[in-house]
């Protein structure tokens, strides 16, 4: 990877932590609805944006996944983990879980700006997810998310991501943003959310809409304001804080 393309990884991260801070405080409301303020006085980031920066930093500095999300979790413990996920990080060798819980898609997103050919792109997603998430559903949600972001680049065409998302890994983009929200459910799965996620981004006339569409189908079920770099999912904490500062409670989820 050249200097050039590691500096791409800066892209997409304002969308990404701005969809993450906008999402943290509908993280397990089911709310149905797009008429909310975008930004309130109990907005803040989640785990969500500490995992992204983590990929993103290893990208940048030549450094080996796992490490780099060791690191960058512990010093925001209190972010929102998924309790399995909580476990593997505290552990120095822990081994990878099995999961296919959506946190391996929400902190790819980078991977699709870091890389020049989509080859490349999806066996570093496959790197970042299986630290944790080897499950094959797991890997899948990874590389789909950083692939259509990679698509997204290359192409600039909706069409090209949902045929994408639908040929490589069999994902149904077809369904309307109000079919999902009449449907909606508690889910943290990948191939619950990451679809969603892309119908939400499919649908939207712009990134802010994109981020309306994915909140309104429930919070529960969403993981992407718009695959504009990551999902909001279930897992809410009132601003983290380093783990050096004053600790903060936190709502987990298993994943």
């Amino acid at each position: 990877m050249t200097h050039h393309e590691a500096t791409g990884v800066k892209e997409p991260m304002l969308g990404a932590i701005a969809g993450d801070i906008i999402g943290s405080v509908h993280e397990g409301t089911l709310i149905k609805r797009k008429d909310f303020p975008l930004f309130v006085p109990q907005s803040c980031f989640t785990d969500d944006t500490v995992l992204t920066v983590a990929v993103a930093s290893a990208i940048l500095h030549g450094r080996d996944y796992g490490s780099s999300i060791r690191e960058w979790g512990r010093r925001y413990p209190n972010a929102g983990y998924g309790l399995w996920f909580l476990d593997w990080l505290l552990r120095d060798e822990a081994p990878p879980y099995n999961s296919f819980g959506n946190g391996s898609a929400m902190r790819a997103s980078s991977v699709g700006w870091a890389f020049s050919e989509l080859d490349a792109v999806l066996s570093e997603a496959r790197r970042t997810a299986e630290v944790s998430h080897n499950h094959p559903e797991g890997v899948k949600g990874a590389q789909a998310v950083a692939g259509a972001v990679y698509v997204a680049r290359a192409s600039g065409s909706k069409a090209a991501i949902r045929d994408f998302l639908e040929d490589a890994f069999g994902y149904d983009c077809s369904s309307s943003i109000e079919d999902l929200r009449a449907e909606s459910e508690f889910d943290v799965t990948c191939q619950g959310t990451v679809p969603a996620g892309a119908v939400a981004f499919l649908t939207a006339n712009d990134f802010e809409d994109a981020i309306r569409n994915a909140i309104s189908l429930g919070a529960m079920r969403t993981h992407s304001p718009a695959l504009r770099a990551h999902w909001p999912k279930p897992s809410m904490a009132p601003c983290p804080s380093p783990s050096n500062g004053k600790s903060c409670s936190v709502w987990t989820h298993p994943c």
